[in-house]
């Protein structure tokens, strides 16, 4: 059986629990383990997919179609495995299976309790696939303290008990503030968040101490002295100027040696020079791209979290620095377009719901097309795209998304035939990886180097095949099909430097380690027109 490490959270949340969950599951995979990680979340939402991007961030997708939590996204861009629905747990989900088994009479009549039926059912969702792994790291949402949290906490108290001693290790994630005022770093807030989590009954074996400042070798011994754990084992996770140095920070703190000596397990070699090249390469790019993304949501980048990262891996694939300047699509409906966009090197319109801004989005289409700017359309970015080709190459006027204008004369994205009459939101749209066939005279085949590609979708609406071909006529490029149901997922345009429409969500599989082929060429393409640019203003 898998040996088990628990990841809390104390103090305030927002400290980097998944970042660390992560980490330590990166260091441990370079020593040759096979590592997978879970999250488990303490609200009743069966899971985040009916949630508000203002309320929860992004949603991100598995391949088997789950809508989850944004830390797996972290969990995958740090880990080569790949998470699936059994990696995102949730009170409502947990609630849900116990009833289920109650109405069924699977308790044989026993009146269902939070323990031992709500623990049991939470154990048995952690026990789910460690078969597979030498070790499983199970994050648990949310802060010590809380009340929702507290079966979750009892459930991995238990665990200490069901097995051997050796085979769990729990780490806690806590804050060690700075107080200007006083000039000191104050270790109470993470006393205090301990002396939480041993009432519960568990007495965590590592501490990871978030802080500005270093903490020195007084501070350490402190933590240690009042909160029961040894020097070594009392980890500084001090700020880094980006999220994938946390690996190398930690294991210089020792983090996954003390990891495997607590778990009775073998200190293998460890090979980091990947991840350092990463860091090299982001701490030296060899010049910088802007790419401007045309949001809904940009006051909370986390809606955006993966998006966000992919271009960031384009940059690192192309060894530069990539500026995101985001831009607020509601800003662009007045018209002004180019007093947000002149500056910007490429332009990017990510994916979305609702008509706030669709306007907006589409007139940064309008500007990319005119003005030859390269340009990456993404789910709803894709089309928005199509509807502006439609207006203004094809003249079809008032063209629309029936989301949008349910009575448009043109129709051109449409509900999928399954969406149609759908009444219970959560968990029903297009969700995971589809097959898509790429035309091989093609940006889309050029940068994926294959034909045959798989890729993550999150959608009800699509193009509407009854105007594919009047769109062919009018010089629209279908360069991507679903070949199972011939629906299109990626469109360009020819006679365009680069401008590329795709259905699904690449940014989902981008990695530092393998940058996503789509995002590699756009970060690419857009240096180059910045490059040419540059080469007019000099010749004028």
């Amino acid at each position: 059986m898998a040996k088990f490490i628990f990841v809390t959270g104390g103090v305030l949340s927002s400290l980097g629990k998944g970042i660390t969950a992560a980490s330590i599951g990166t260091l441990l995979e370079s020593r040759g383990y096979k590592v997978l990680i879970k999250k488990f979340d303490p609200y009743l939402n069966v899971d985040p997919g009916t949630m508000s991007p203002f309320q929860h961030g992004e949603v991100y997708v598995t391949d088997d179609g789950a809508e989850t939590d944004l830390d797996l996204g972290h969990y995958e861009r740090f880990l080569s495995t790949s998470t699936s629905r059994e990696c995102n747990v949730t009170t409502g989900k947990i609630y849900y299976n116990v009833i289920n088994k109650e109405r069924r009479g699977d308790y044989l009549g026993a009146t269902v309790q939070v323990i031992p039926h709500v623990t049991d059912e939470i154990k048995e969702n952690i026990y789910k696939l460690s078969e597979d792994y030498d070790i499983v790291i199970t994050e648990i949402g949310g802060t010590v303290g809380d009340i929702e949290s507290l079966p979750f906490l009892e459930a991995i108290r238990q665990m200490k008990y069901d097995l051997n001693e050796n085979d769990v290790v729990y780490v806690h994630v806590t804050l060690v503030p700075y107080i200007k005022s006083a000039g000191e770093l104050k270790t109470k807030p993470t006393q205090h968040s301990v002396k939480e989590l041993r009432e519960i009954g568990i007495q965590p074996d590592i501490l990871v101490c978030r802080s500005e400042y270093p903490l020195d070798e007084s501070i350490r011994k402190k933590i240690a002295l009042f909160c029961n754990v040894s020097k070594n084992a009392v980890i500084n996770a001090i700020d880094a100027s980006t999220i994938y140095q946390v690996p190398l920070l930690l294991h210089k703190e020792g983090i996954d040696k003390i990891v495997l000596e607590k778990l009775k397990m073998e200190e293998r070699d460890i090979d980091l020079s990947a991840w350092e090249d990463v860091v090299y390469r982001l701490k030296n790019p060899e010049d910088t791209v802007t790419i401007g993304v045309v949001g809904k949501y940009i006051n909370l980048k986390d809606a955006y979290i993966s998006l966000n990262e992919a271009l960031i891996h384009g940059g690192i694939a192309n060894k530069l620095k990539v500026e995101i300047k985001w831009i607020d699509a509601e800003d662009l409906e007045c018209g002004n377009v180019s007093k947000y966009l002149e500056d910007v090197d490429g332009i990017l319109v990510p994916g979305g719901f609702g008509d706030r801004g669709i306007e907006g989005k589409i007139n940064a289409v309008n500007y990319a097309r005119n003005k030859d700017i390269p340009f990456f359309g993404i789910c709803l970015g894709m089309q928005c795209s199509v509807i502006e080709f439609a207006r203004n190459v094809m003249k079809y006027e008032g063209a629309n998304s029936v989301e949008f204008d349910p009575k448009t004369p043109y129709p051109v994205i449409d509900y999928m035939q399954e969406q149609k009459n759908l009444k219970q939101l959560g968990g029903t749209m297009r969700l995971g990886a589809y097959k898509c066939k790429l035309v091989r005279d093609s940006l889309a085949f050029k940068a994926y180097q294959q034909e045959d590609i798989k890729e993550r979708h999150r959608h009800r609406l699509e193009f509407n095949n009854k105007y594919l071909d009047d769109f062919k006529k009018a010089g629209l490029h279908i360069s991507g099909i679903n070949p199972d149901r011939d629906l299109v997922e990626i469109i360009e345009l020819k006679a365009h430097r680069w401008f590329l429409g795709c259905q699904f969500h690449p940014e989902f599989k981008s990695r530092p380690l393998s940058p996503h082929p789509l995002f590699k060429d756009f970060v690419k393409a857009s240096f180059n027109y910045k490059l040419e640019k540059k080469d007019m203003e000099n010749k004028e």
